[in-house]
């Protein structure tokens, strides 16, 4: 359990952020509180801060816009992360890469592991590494595990797209980067994905620019 005082500068830190109002600022690559890893929610904030906290990162995710954020990209090294999916892609795009919609989710504490060996690869991008996008290789099932904001244990398996959405927010709160499973030969500006990467599966990517895929 962590003690008052360790509660305190968490919670002071939180309640400066929100006093601003409105979307709070998101943190960029370079800045080490991306690379830390965070520790363990432990009631740091209380009920009623955690559930002010929640909100703003609702507000400031839907403003980005994306479909998760993690608390360390705010600048609060807490493990707790939000996703929401209204998966707003064509049909076939949300075919080849498993998107369904994913309803408002509070994430607290999360670990995840790979269900079975089958990997899938897209292009992904990331609130902190604005302009860019690269394809990244991740297991295409996982079981997730952790508790939501009221402490009721989470242990479930997510697949396709979901799956990807929880392993980048995890991966978060572990200091890791998008970037740090990327293929680099695939990185794209988002003007240059738009203009030519916009297949529903990286395959005519990966082809142009001289990389693998699982």
């Amino acid at each position: 359990m962590a003690s008052p005082s360790d509660r305190a500068p968490l919670a002071e830190r939180v309640e400066e952020l929100l006093a601003v109002g409105g979307p709070l600022p998101i943190v960029a690559a370079g800045d080490p509180v991306l690379r830390r890893g965070t520790e363990p929610y432990d009631g740091q904030l209380g009920p009623e801060l955690l559930a002010r906290f929640v909100e703003a990162l609702r507000v400031t995710m839907h403003a980005a816009p994306g479909v998760g954020l993690a608390a360390p990209q705010v600048g609060v090294p807490l493990r707790l992360a939000v996703i929401e999916d209204p998966a707003p892609v064509p049909a076939e795009v949300a075919a080849a890469r498993g998107r369904v919609p994913q309803p408002f989710r509070v994430l607290v504490n999360p670990v995840y592991e790979p269900v079975g060996t089958a990997r899938a690869a897209f292009f992904e991008g990331c609130l902190s590494v604005p302009g860019w996008q690269a394809v990244v290789a991740r297991p295409a099932e996982v079981r997730l595990r952790g508790e939501d904001e009221h402490g009721s244990p989470v242990d479930e398996v997510f697949t396709g797209w979901p799956a990807r959405i929880v392993q980048h927010e995890t991966d978060h709160l572990d200091g890791t980067l998008y970037l740090d499973r990327a293929e680099l030969r695939s990185l794209s500006s988002n003007e240059e994905l738009a203009r030519r990467w916009t297949q529903p599966t990286p395959a005519t990517a990966a082809e142009a620019l001289g990389f693998d895929l699982p």
